[in-house]
């Protein structure tokens, strides 16, 4: 009864409160499908670092997993990535600067900077979209509710008597669309601080690896070179 009620109050209602409503339903679908598709997308980014970080700490030689990386290197991302091109970097400096330890750990640290920088920004896609529709929805659901209640008033102008039932259903139009408003927005603000907060924890877990990774590849520089004095 209370949804036939509903559509009954959508019929009846002015035309830019329809629009403003139809408008924000539209936000609403479009928020929740923004939702699980970057749930998914963040969740699954995380999986595949700790695999690989897995891999990485079982032992397995540097060069063999570069080599085995290098056949798919237009498919890697997070940590895979970050490997990647510091490894990439790494063996092309290590004839370039001539043993100079502090001009290798800096180019790889800053190779792999930027293509930190580069995997966030894919993980924060459609994160602004989200904070945009949480920010702008109670709005726009106000927009709706000041028409309609103007439009209420207009009408009551012409009646020499006006009811409580002449001015109930005009006001229930109205505030239909401040409801619906923080509706779509409620959600979509909630979602948005949990998913950047999931994003600052990959974040972290990819600033993690990048700094051991530097700090491996150092010892292995230092050990490198200290061998090959020995030798001479």
């Amino acid at each position: 009864m209370g949804e036939l009620q509903l559509i009954g109050l959508f019929i009846k209602a002015p035309l830019l409160v329809k629009g403003v409503i139809t408008l924000l339903l539209g936000f609403s679908v479009f928020s929740w499908g923004i939702i699980f598709q970057q749930s998914y997308r963040l969740h699954l980014a995380l999986q595949q670092s700790i695999r690989f970080e897995n891999r990485f700490w079982s032992g397995i030689n540097l060069n063999r997993l570069y080599q085995d990386l290098t056949a798919n290197s237009s498919s890697l991302s997070g940590c895979e990535q970050l490997f990647y091109v510091g490894f990439k970097e790494y063996s092309r400096l290590q004839v370039a600067v001539n043993g100079s330890s502090a001009e290798l750990i800096e180019g790889i640290t800053r190779v792999m900077r930027v293509t930190l920088s580069r995997e966030l920004e894919k993980l924060e896609r459609h994160g602004s979209l989200l904070a945009t529709i949480a920010s702008v929805s109670p709005y726009i659901g106000l927009v709706g509710t000041v028409w309609g209640i103007l439009q209420a008033f207009i009408a009551l102008g012409s009646v020499q008597h006006a009811t409580l039932q002449m001015v109930a259903p005009s006001i229930a139009e109205a505030l239909i669309t401040t409801a619906l408003g923080l509706l779509v927005a409620i959600p979509a603000l909630i979602a948005y601080n949990y998913l950047m907060s999931f994003v600052r924890k990959i974040e972290q877990n990819h600033t993690n690896f990048m700094e051991e990774f530097i700090a491996i590849v150092h010892r292995q520089w230092i050990s490198t070179k200290s061998n090959s004095q020995s030798v001479n």
